[in-house]
């Protein structure tokens, strides 16, 4: 029995971290956020739907979807984010499900699927453990305000547009607490897969 392992965290708690962490150990991890991004390619039926929701103006010269414009209307907006969610999500799961199906039929021990609304999106049933990454408020806010550059007036709206991290923990089948250094967040991911039985 293939055992699927749901990964998740909050915006710029270091989940990507892990998930390059458990790709290193050999288990393969199917990224939402990477499908998500190839489901909304130019042609792609989602494509057309969001351009169709959200018109014109969100895309750039080369037909692409501008992220960043798109971002910055949905997260100001709770019905419009949840419009493009209802177009987006469904594409992204059902992508998910046929490269998990294509990993058990190859004879995967462990799969991960590494989905950051894993809870907000009622998604729990689709795996059989949780892993979830977390870091203190500050940490959050600090990291996600270097890495993308946003006032701490954005960085604040898309956190506050997931779930708190530690309403997140109180459902989780494991943590992994990533304020310290990298090897000890390796650590306490070495221990969880190795109580799991897929170390």
């Amino acid at each position: 029995m293939t055992m699927i392992i749901g990964l998740t965290g909050g915006i710029a708690s270091g989940k990507s971290t892990v998930s390059e962490m458990l790709k290193k150990r050999g288990i393969p991890v199917i990224d939402a956020d990477l499908i998500a991004r190839e489901v909304v390619e130019v042609g792609k039926k989602a494509y057309t739907e969001i351009v169709n929701a959200f018109g014109k103006e969100i895309l750039n010269e080369d037909l692409t979807i501008n992220r960043a414009r798109l971002g910055s209307i949905v997260f100001q907006n709770e019905d419009k984010r949840e419009k493009l969610n209802s177009i987006v999500h469904p594409e992204v799961r059902l992508e998910m499900k046929r490269r998990q199906e294509q990993l058990i039929s190859e004879g995967a021990k462990a799969v991960v699927l590494d989905i950051p609304l894993l809870f907000e999106s009622n998604l729990k049933h689709l795996v059989d453990k949780v892993i979830v990454v977390y870091t203190g408020e500050k940490n959050q806010l600090e990291r996600l305000m270097k890495r993308n550059n946003f006032s701490k007036k954005e960085a604040l709206s898309r956190i506050n547009a997931q779930m708190p991290l530690k309403e997140k923990v109180k459902f989780a089948d494991a943590v992994i607490n990533n304020d310290g250094t990298l090897e000890e967040t390796e650590q306490q991911l070495e221990n969880i897969l190795m109580n799991w039985g897929i170390g």
